[in-house]
């Protein structure tokens, strides 16, 4: 009798097939592909990422930092765990032989030049994120904004778009110029982009009560950078968010505007993925940014 065709032998009936659940809070319901995308974007290790946000000049055109890509921001691809980005910079700058996770913006609307940046609208259609193999969109969601009943329908459409492919979708809380930064509000904000569907959330970390953002969401939230702070406040903060619950960080500025952008990931990532106390992160980078 062929081998293929010993009935029984090698079916090992007598064990259970095992099914594992998924390393990521409120995932485990996702079809495979999006298990696969959220698993590229974050370490199933730690059940953490530190994405490098580089999505700025969707409004903001040239940030500081940012004017020229290739050579300030192709050289950190290798250390961060996935980069935010447009489709644009993607498609004109980042090597198609990469193997980074992308997490594509999504969404745009009024530039710098306006007062109200609230005006945003889906900008770019899902066929596109699976055509440029992304790991994921992100889109601005504005709870409490002029135009916050149009960005939370943009979200949800994307969410739609999304599901059919397999493709997650961050939303991102954004802040008008006279909303408060509280725990009330990100409280508000990030369940209300979880319970519409979106598969994380990316918001700001706050001194007070950050902890209970994190644990009335019922999906993983990842702390944004926000403006340039001094090396050793950003890695407490990263630190601290983590330890407070946040499943890693997406950071810019904090990263490609320091003095020493591929030493300040390392510390990073060290905080996020290691539990690295600040001080001694600060060390790693100062120690790093020595050797040059």
């Amino acid at each position: 009798m062929p081998e293929a065709d010993k009935e029984g032998e090698h079916y090992q009936a007598e064990k259970p097939q095992q099914t594992p659940g998924f390393f990521l809070k409120g995932s485990h319901q996702y079809d495979w592909g999006m298990k696969n995308r959220l698993a590229r974007t974050f370490n199933v290790a730690s059940g953490r990422t530190v994405m490098l946000a580089i999505d700025h000049g969707y409004f903001q055109g040239p940030t500081t930092g940012l004017e020229r890509i290739d050579l300030s921001i192709l050289p950190l691809l290798p250390q961060c765990d996935a980069l935010f980005c447009t489709r644009g910079v993607l498609r004109s700058m980042v090597p198609a032989d990469s193997h980074k996770p992308m997490v594509l913006r999504a969404s745009g609307g009024p530039s710098i030049l306006r007062e109200e940046l609230s005006d945003e609208q889906i900008a770019m259609d899902m066929d596109d994120a699976v055509r440029l193999n992304a790991a994921g969109v992100g889109i601005q969601v504005f709870i409490g904004g002029e135009h916050e009943t149009r960005s939370i329908h943009n979200m949800t459409k994307l969410v739609d778009a999304g599901l059919r492919v397999g493709m997650p979708v961050m939303g991102v809380t954004a802040v008008g110029k006279a909303m408060v930064r509280d725990a009330k509000y990100f409280r508000l904000a990030c369940r209300i982009i979880a319970e519409l569907g979106a598969q994380y959330v990316k918001t700001y970390y706050v001194d007070d009560g950050f902890e209970t953002i994190t644990a009335s969401c019922p999906v993983p939230v990842v702390m944004a950078g926000g403006k340039k702070l001094p090396e050793l406040d950003a890695l407490t903060m990263a630190y601290n968010a983590v330890q407070q619950g946040a499943a890693g960080v997406d950071m810019g500025r904090n990263i490609f505007q320091s003095d020493a952008p591929k030493a300040m990931l390392a510390a990073v990532s060290a905080v996020v993925h290691k539990n690295m106390k600040p001080k001694d992160a600060f060390e790693l980078f100062n120690a790093l940014k020595a050797k040059g």
